[in-house]
């Protein structure tokens, strides 16, 4: 497990733990940019959202290794969200919006994403 404070200066500790499980369990060069952008992501989404850049709140990082795959759970200290009132970010009235666009991102490039814990903690599967 990492455990990051929730500053965005810590969010370049996402590489270091992506080559690290990259290394550990022989990662595809194709299948490494999806962890690493959809891990970035996670993680200052809830650095930002979750916990408001509070540095007493904590950002966790946790990974399952199941016979084919590979679960990263990222888990902030907030008070959660609703992901189905997200707004979609290819509505028309979005589409020139900053931001909003990294659940979709996370979406796209993992196998499979779930929220859980009221939105707390996102998980992301790669098939390896």
């Amino acid at each position: 497990m990492l455990k990051l404070p929730s500053n965005l200066n810590h969010v370049t500790e996402v590489r270091t733990f992506v080559d690290t499980i990259s290394s550990r369990y022989c990662i595809s060069p194709d299948i490494y940019p999806n962890i690493l952008i959809s891990l970035t992501e996670a993680v200052t989404n809830a650095i930002i959202h979750g916990n408001r850049q509070d540095e007493s709140k904590k950002v966790k990082i946790r990974l399952r290794k199941a016979q084919n795959a590979i679960a990263i759970c990222v888990s902030d200290e907030g008070s959660g969200f609703d992901v189905s009132a997200l707004p979609d970010p290819t509505a028309p009235e979005n589409i020139t919006r900053c931001g909003g666009r990294g659940v979709l991102v996370m979406r796209a490039l993992s196998d499979c994403l779930q929220f859980k814990d009221n939105g707390r903690t996102v998980e992301m599967e790669f098939k390896l």
